[in-house]
């Protein structure tokens, strides 16, 4: 049961969820009385060759609430040796002399599975390129829990940007693990969910849907799961990102057919795709979501360092 690298949404039993869930709610209650030194004397690198702002934070506080200490690197493509050349397989070999736990995010599918292969020390997957984001993965199964009171049998709809989104990638691969469960795919052609999810999705019996009307949707569905269209993903292709951009927003109209017991959801950062006026709205969870990242971090960083 003890983890070690955290590298996919796969590698995630029913089991080890429910342990994840219950060590991250122990975990609220501590950073809620003020943190703890349940981790001193250990040392977290932080290496992001990627922005962030929630993920790099959210695991450095998490290590802090928790009594250990962090090396950090923000812009690791620009400020490391990477700009020399070195390959990252020798930055995760050196870093790991350092340090007790490595947390990366790589603009590369596969990297952070090519950081463990090597790495002394154990690897959290923050993010690989158009991969996977598997703490965000938990973080979301967790605040639907939380939000919504069950995973099995859950509906939810996946809207904006589903092929180079990898929170929704490691999302659907969670929600795999439970019964009755019905996805619904919302997003504009060009971002459209792609095969290898909807292959593993049916071999693993769960139902999913391609629909194109949001509103038809959202009167349907517990969980309204937004994200952004990424530009950053585009390329030169910013042809196709403008078409897609503004294809679905969450306003006022989607609110008055929503259920009342539903939720919205977003990974965040936000653009143009929830306007700011929902914020006000109690079926708006995004910023609970964002807050339970720190609980369920401080959860990942104690079952990986101290078992």
């Amino acid at each position: 049961m003890r983890l070690y690298h955290i590298i996919s949404a796969q590698q995630f039993s029913r089991e080890i969820l429910e342990e994840v869930f219950s060590c991250a709610e122990a975990m609220e209650e501590i950073a809620k009385r003020g943190g703890a030194e349940i981790l001193k004397n250990k040392l977290m690198a932080t290496l992001f060759y990627e922005p962030s702002t929630r993920t790099r934070l959210s695991f450095e506080s998490a290590m802090r609430r928790l009594g250990g200490e962090v090396i950090s690197t923000e812009d690791a493509q620009q400020f490391s040796s990477a700009a020399k050349g070195e390959s990252l397989e020798d930055t995760i070999r050196v870093v790991g002399g350092y340090a007790d736990l490595i947390v990366l995010r790589h603009f590369e599918s596969g990297s952070a599975e090519r950081a463990a292969a090597v790495s002394p020390v154990p690897i959290i997957n923050a993010g690989d390129g158009p991969g996977q984001h598997p703490t965000q993965a938990l973080l979301d199964l967790w605040t639907i829990k939380k939000e919504i009171g069950h995973l099995d049998g859950l509906k939810i709809a996946l809207v904006g940007d589903l092929a180079y989104g990898r929170t929704v990638r490691s999302l659907s691969y969670l929600l795999a693990k439970y019964k009755d469960v019905k996805i619904y795919f919302v997003a504009p052609e060009v971002v459209r969910m792609r095969d290898d999810i909807k292959e593993y999705l049916k071999r693993h019996g769960v139902q999913f849907f391609e629909e194109d009307d949001l509103l038809k949707v959202a009167s349907e569905v517990e969980v309204i799961y937004a994200t952004r269209i990424q530009k950053e993903r585009f390329g030169e292709r910013i042809d196709l990102y403008e078409k897609a951009k503004d294809r679905y927003i969450i306003d006022q109209q989607v609110l008055r057919v929503m259920r009342e017991d539903a939720v919205i959801m977003h990974p965040l950062p936000r653009v143009s795709e929830i306007k700011p006026e929902v914020d006000y709205d109690r079926r708006a969870a995004y910023f609970r979501q964002a807050q339970n990242g720190l609980y369920i971090r401080m959860a990942l960083l104690k079952m990986i360092l101290l078992g």
